[in-house]
């Protein structure tokens, strides 16, 4: 019999079938992973500044700029002067916004989340998402956001890259 693969390939190998999995949903949306990551960030956080959800998501302020701007063009999100310092833009759902995620991305996400579960129970879907915390927590990981967001330097097909 051969040995059976380690936790750590397990993980590294679903993470790559659902990363890819959940880039194909969320393209007949007309959205990237980094796009709708940044949704997600600010719907659950909203208020935050550029500066902190960069670094939340590790990727550069010049690249989150981009992401910025295509979705405030697409009505989806809007920069406001921060009452606590006026030099900085706090980021916001708009109502057409908070509407997408409600009635597009949740729908696609929950999908997305039966499809890649779809071999467990409920109560082992609750009992792998706190031991998938853990993991994650331990590992010093941004909750909510994914490693793949980073990249070193805006490029011109960066938004197709993940």
């Amino acid at each position: 019999m051969p040995p059976r693969p380690q936790n750590a390939f397990l993980l590294a190998q679903i993470g790559a079938h659902a990363a890819a999995r959940f880039t194909e949903r969320i393209k007949a949306l007309g959205l990237t992973p980094a796009q709708a990551g940044l949704l997600r960030l600010i719907a659950w956080e909203p208020g935050q500044s550029q500066q902190t959800v960069a670094a939340k998501m590790g990727t550069p302020a010049s690249r989150l700029v981009l992401l910025v701007d295509g979705l405030e063009e697409r009505g989806l999100i809007e920069r406001r002067r921060n009452r606590d310092d006026r030099r900085n833009y706090a980021l916001h759902l708009t109502e057409a916004g908070a509407q997408f995620m409600r009635q597009e991305i949740a729908p696609v996400g929950a999908a997305h989340e039966d499809e890649i579960c779809s071999g467990l129970e409920p109560d082992e879907r609750a009992q792998l998402h706190d031991l998938l915390e853990r993991i994650a927590a331990r590992q010093g990981l941004t909750p909510g956001v994914h490693p793949g967001y980073r990249q070193t330097a805006p490029s011109p097909t960066s938004e197709q890259e993940f």
